[in-house]
């Protein structure tokens, strides 16, 4: 039961420290495809779908 709640405290502690470098940064989350100016390694649809969510940021900017 030790080890369980070791892990649950580790794993909580990692998350939350994810959570304070994603809000610290000020940057969005973004896909694994898409966003990052190279090239896609997805399927055809989803480099398709990836294109049509970043044309509107880019018309916003």
């Amino acid at each position: 039961m030790a080890t369980f709640l070791a892990t649950l405290v580790i794993f909580g502690l990692v998350t939350v420290g994810m959570a304070l470098g994603v809000m610290v940064q000020g940057k969005r989350l973004q896909g694994s495809c898409g966003g990052t100016g190279e090239a896609c390694q997805c399927s055809p649809l989803a480099a398709r779908n990836c294109k049509q969510r970043q044309e509107p940021d880019a018309k916003a900017s």
